[in-house]
């Protein structure tokens, strides 16, 4: 019996990059998944892979910015599907910048998409899990949330995201209800931002790298086995917590202190 046999889940942002990892890996490990997405053609190619491969997905279109069609979507979900027991809150949007240069509007949009497109979703799922005694969300932070590298309006939502993970775990474990998050790392995706920076410099994911003590920054992959994870019966008794998946780099980086340690000894001629 594979891990997720009876999992109807929804994952949102699952058009490309980390969301179609995840949803393909759910089905690869028995679960049927609704693919939430704004963009049809992007969230239809993700049902059409899964399917073709054998699996059991459908697309469902929302704007998780908007409360009203999230709660549309996860109704044809269940009624395309069954009722929902695992929601991956993956979607996300994020322009570089910094607070000196950033729009009023830029810094809303960002809240708006992360933060409160997570909340639109767990809200439209609650009920529903509450009456069946059950279920788990896994929310996809960022160790932007946790730390400061840039993009603070991105590290805001994130940070918020995080705290309402914990929120949803107090609250709702009386109901059978766990909530976690994972906060990865850089991520080798095809996101625009990503995009953008590979047009500039091909080797950025590989400059990237250096800075994690395990040399290389996260596949999609390496998150979607984690949320296979922290969604399954395997994780029956974790929640509230937030999963780093970020290959140490929380942890300490070591170019930096070996820069330092360098520096030192050149200067003394020992560490201090």
């Amino acid at each position: 019996m594979a891990r997720h046999d009876g999992t109807i889940a929804v994952v949102t942002g699952a058009g490309h990059g980390i969301g179609r990892s995840i949803a393909s890996q759910l089905v690869a490990e028995g679960a049927a998944v609704a693919v939430l997405e704004i963009d049809e053609s992007k969230g239809s190619e993700t049902v059409s892979q899964i399917v073709e491969a054998g699996g059991r997905a459908a697309f469902v279109r929302a704007d998780i910015t908007n409360a009203d069609q999230v709660e549309s979507a996860i109704a044809a979900a269940e009624n395309a599907l069954g009722p929902v027991n695992l929601l991956v809150n993956n979607a996300a949007f994020t322009e570089a910048g910094d607070l000196k240069s950033m729009s009023l509007d830029a810094w809303h949009r960002e809240i708006d998409v992360n933060l409160n497109g997570t909340y639109h979703c767990i809200r439209a799922v609650l009920p529903r899990m509450r009456s069946r005694r059950g279920g788990a969300i896994v929310n996809i932070a960022s160790v932007n949330g946790m730390r400061y590298f840039g993009n603070p309006s991105y590290s805001a939502a994130k940070a918020g995201i995080i705290n309402l993970t914990m929120s949803v775990a107090s609250e709702f474990g009386r109901d059978g209800i766990r909530c976690n998050a994972i906060s990865p790392g850089s991520v080798r995706t095809d996101n625009i931002t990503w995009t953008i920076r590979q047009q500039k410099d091909q080797a950025v994911f590989e400059k990237l790298g250096r800075w994690y003590p395990l040399g290389r920054v996260a596949e999609p992959t390496d998150i979607a086995k984690a949320v296979a994870f922290l969604g399954s019966s395997d994780a029956a008794y974790i929640s509230g917590v937030v999963l780093p998946v970020d290959g140490g780099m929380l942890a300490g980086m070591n170019v930096m202190i070996d820069e330092f340690i360098l520096e030192a000894q050149d200067h003394h001629g020992a560490p201090c």
